[in-house]
């Protein structure tokens, strides 16, 4: 309504100044004000396309960024909620922010991400070799009679995985401590 009154009162003084102005400029004007008044009308009667549902400190994300996140995830596994897709993004979001931190650039995100992991959490990953043994040891029956020397490499690649999950939860407990999150979802 506002608009309409401005535009009312402009379109008077268009009117007065029109004999100092001349013919063809004040129709420009007219057009423009009238293209401007219509396109200010146009946005007030437009619905709602998409919805925030969550903030990660100053990134959004949408319901149609969920939507979209969700039906690629229910293809591979079901079973998934709503909810652990949203946990899932936001996680992606607070890595790929330290990754930046850290000026981490690839060319997709998976790669931005992996970079990141590699060279901060698994760089880090010491699997001691009585661990191993004792893994070995505890779990002689999983391994159908092969020698401790045919699995140790396969033994040590799940316990280097278990540790890099363990600290990843870890460091992502830790970026949420310090992120503003704010999720917006019923």
């Amino acid at each position: 309504m506002r608009a309409k009154v401005n535009c009312i009162s402009v379109l008077a003084k268009l009117f007065r100044v029109r004999k100092t102005l001349g013919v063809k400029r004040s129709i420009m004007m007219l057009l423009c004000i009238t293209l401007h008044v219509l396109l200010l009308a146009g946005n007030s009667r437009a619905g709602i396309s998409d919805r925030v549902i969550a903030f990660v400190n100053d990134q959004a994300i949408t319901m149609s960024e969920l939507d979209e996140q969700y039906r690629n995830a229910a293809k591979i596994s079901p079973d998934i909620t709503m909810g652990e897709v949203l946990e899932t993004m936001i996680n992606r979001i607070l890595l790929l922010m330290e990754a930046r931190k850290y000026r981490i650039e690839s060319a997709s995100v998976e790669q931005v991400m992996n970079e990141y992991i590699d060279l901060k959490i698994r760089a880090f990953i010491r699997v001691a070799e009585d661990d191993i043994e004792k893994f070995y040891e505890e779990n002689k029956a999983e391994f159908a009679g092969k020698e401790f020397e045919d699995v140790r490499d396969e033994i040590d690649t799940y316990l280097a995985e278990k540790e890099l999950n363990k600290r990843l939860k870890e460091t992502l407990r830790e970026l949420r401590k310090d992120a503003y999150i704010g999720i917006f979802l019923d």
